[in-house]
């Protein structure tokens, strides 16, 4: 019965989608004048609330023109609005912001997509000791956590990306950094004697550069799963970069050691239950179209570590 029910419910949605919701689309047109793409630009301010949702329309499109307008590349944008403005016969004299809030949101989607593949490159980029810019960003941190005698058994999986975030938040933030480094060397004690000494005695310990690539690592599924489009979109005005990338990075890596604390778990073993449950709490966040993980940020911030 359960099964049945399913296989109705989704041919109720695959009808709507496919006949319901188009007939409606050409009605709402006929009766705003307005196309869905105007709609979009015209009732959503900039950001992820406007760019989501010019993502999902140009992807159901049925036309070729709109499909292919999500992956073109961003020195194609400006002509591939005008060819969608062609397509939908709307005049750029008498609408010029639609044509400029496309643009805006296209280069979004765009930049996404090479961020995407720019931080994949990094990740797939194997520590290599023979390598002189590997070394030294290497020693910079042979005292701060590393475990293993061969560094490349402690990047586990995320290559040099790991090592660049790490670099980034110590030269980004080097108070915080600092501080934190100092936090995850202190043990837990166990002499605890009153409340206030209780608040005082919560559980560190933990391997600075090991939790720096394991954050590395959630940040990196952030990004690959979509999740971080509502972020990105939201403080990057046009094309999101790798040091958006990296400043999340920081802003997570902090998120983390304050959550840690409050978590107190018993020992490093329960490591892998306290980020899942960090895991959950940012993509809970990240479902709000208005969030920006860390819009204190600002260009002026940004200090890219040199490859």
């Amino acid at each position: 019965m359960k099964h049945f029910l399913r296989v109705v419910t989704q041919f109720f949605v695959f009808l709507y989608c496919k006949c319901l919701w188009r007939s409606l689309k050409f009605v709402i047109r006929k009766f705003t004048g307005r196309c869905e793409l105007q709609r979009i630009c015209y009732n959503n301010k900039h950001g992820a609330r406007r760019t989501l949702k010019i993502e999902s329309s140009l992807r159901y499109s049925k036309n070729q023109l709109l499909q292919s307008a999500l992956s073109v590349p961003p020195d194609k944008v400006e002509k591939t609005v005008e060819d969608i403005m062609t397509l939908k016969k709307i005049n750029p004299d008498t609408n010029p912001q639609l044509g400029i809030s496309l643009q805006g949101s296209l280069l979004q989607i765009a930049g996404y997509r090479n961020l995407v593949a720019e931080v994949e490159k990094f990740r797939r980029e194997a520590y290599d000791c023979e390598n002189v810019k590997h070394e030294e960003m290497l020693m910079k941190w042979c005292e701060i956590g590393f475990q293993g005698n061969d560094p490349k058994t402690d990047f586990r999986g995320m290559g040099l990306l790991g090592l660049l975030n790490l670099l980034y938040f110590a030269e980004h933030d080097k108070a915080t950094a600092l501080q934190m480094l100092n936090d995850s060397l202190q043990p837990k004690r166990n002499d605890v004697i009153n409340d206030e000494q209780k608040n005082l005695d919560k559980t560190i310990g933990f391997s600075f550069a090991i939790v720096g690539i394991n954050i590395t690592d959630l940040a990196y599924s952030l990004l690959v799963g979509g999740a971080l489009k509502t972020h990105l979109y939201n403080v990057a005005p046009e094309m999101a970069s790798l040091q958006h990338f990296q400043q999340t990075f920081c802003y997570l890596m902090q998120e983390f050691h304050g959550f840690w604390i409050e978590e107190d778990p018993s020992d490093i073993m329960e490591f892998n239950r306290v980020r899942s449950k960090f895991h959950r709490k940012i993509l809970r966040q990240l479902k709000n179209l208005d969030m920006a993980l860390c819009p204190h940020f600002t260009a002026s911030d940004l200090h890219m570590v040199n490859v």
